[in-house]
């Protein structure tokens, strides 16, 4: 379970809710619709390229109508509503929100991850391609789809907006099952003079391509296959964010050894130091078995809960490099290297493989801090 998770279900109970009105012509749907983008926009900001497309699809379809309803506004109400906790926090934390999407939209340009945004939509589609273009056929082409001609543009909008602020596939990938919905439908009804026996065929067919497109896309996601096998290596290569959650045991369990091997005098009164958000979440996630103290990062959120008090006088830093800690303690020697049982390279391993045990911060923890956050 991911983030995005929340946020594709928001997008397809919101596209679901708006089926639901054109079908029964029922403002009411309206407050659900808009109580689906309010706790969309509470999982992942993306959701306001769909809200986009919704509105656009109101004024470019018969869906005009529903302007003169009050149910319409009151949905609008109800989604600021919803959202209103998240932007009152972001308004007395200087909309920390926009600074780090403006760092990550940078860096993801700087890399490239945004260059493929067309071309990867087929990868998110698969073999299901043909069921999302009949969709989409049906519903902006045909007469029999009029009806559910929102649904197009609710898809058309957002893919346009994303192209053109460069943003990366998968932030598209919610939009796509009210698509599979409808062109399951045109499907349907273009077949329904085959026998008994062709339809069958047909839904064996289309099952056949969902539990391919599942196979393949758990084969580069999910821990399925042994970690030295072709297969993973090949999946480490597609995905690779993959081979970054393999070693976070034994992350934790070289940095709990650390601890164990200082004078009692200092474990009392020792941090655990992260560079990046998966080596801080793998010493949240494990650290406890340990009685490891919380995780203290710069990075992202984790700045926001600081160094805790009263703040640590030794520090065990993982992940950063010799320079910049020699810059900011007054001594620090190597204690340890990150490693993990299966001989995997990644960022861990490979880029700063290296432990180190720190004391004595040279300037007082609070103007340090105040420097130290970083996005990633």
């Amino acid at each position: 379970m991911q983030y995005v998770s929340f946020d594709y279900l928001c997008w397809v109970s919101a596209a679901y809710f708006v089926v639901k009105l054109l079908t029964t012509d029922d403002s009411r749907w309206w407050l659900a619709i808009g109580a689906a983008i309010g706790f969309g926009l509470q999982s992942k900001y993306t959701m306001v390229f769909f809200a986009i497309g919704i509105a656009a699809a109101v004024l470019l379809t018969d869906a005009r109508r529903f302007l003169k309803s009050k149910w319409l506004w009151s949905g609008v109400a109800l989604c600021v509503a919803i959202f209103l906790p998240n932007l009152i926090w972001q308004a007395g934390n200087h909309f920390i929100s926009l600074e780090f999407l403006n760092h990550i939209h940078a860096r993801d340009v700087r890399m490239g991850r945004a260059k493929n945004f067309l071309p990867a939509q087929l990868e998110i589609a698969l073999f299901g391609f043909v069921v999302f273009f009949t969709g989409l056929y049906f519903t902006l082409l045909v007469r029999d789809g009029k009806r559910y001609r929102m649904l197009a543009w609710m898809y058309l909008v957002p893919l346009a907006l994303f192209v053109i602020a460069k943003g990366r596939a998968y932030y598209l990938a919610g939009a796509y099952p009210m698509l599979y919905a409808a062109g399951s439908v045109r499907i349907e009804q273009l077949f329904s003079l085959l026998g008994k026996g062709g339809r069958a065929s047909l839904r064996t067919l289309l099952w056949f391509f969902v539990i391919a497109d599942v196979a393949i896309a758990a084969s580069v996601s999910l821990p399925i296959a042994p970690v030295s096998s072709p297969w993973a290596q090949r999946a480490f290569k597609i995905n690779g964010d993959y081979r970054e959650e393999i070693g976070w045991p034994e992350l934790v369990e070289t940095i709990a050894k650390i601890r164990d091997s200082l004078p009692a005098e200092d474990r009392a009164n020792v941090g655990i130091f992260a560079s990046n958000y998966g080596e801080a979440g793998a010493v949240s996630l494990y650290g406890p078995q340990y009685g490891l103290p919380r995780v203290i990062s710069g990075v992202n959120s984790f700045w926001q809960r600081g160094y805790g008090e009263p703040p640590p006088e030794i520090v065990i830093a993982v992940g950063e490099h010799l320079d910049y800690l020699q810059e900011n303690f007054e001594s620090c020697y190597l204690a340890a290297h990150s490693w993990n049982r299966f001989g995997i390279e990644n960022e861990e391993t490979s880029d700063h493989p290296d432990i180190f045990v720190c004391r004595h911060l040279r300037t007082p923890w609070p103007i340090f801090w105040k420097s130290h956050r970083h996005f990633g």
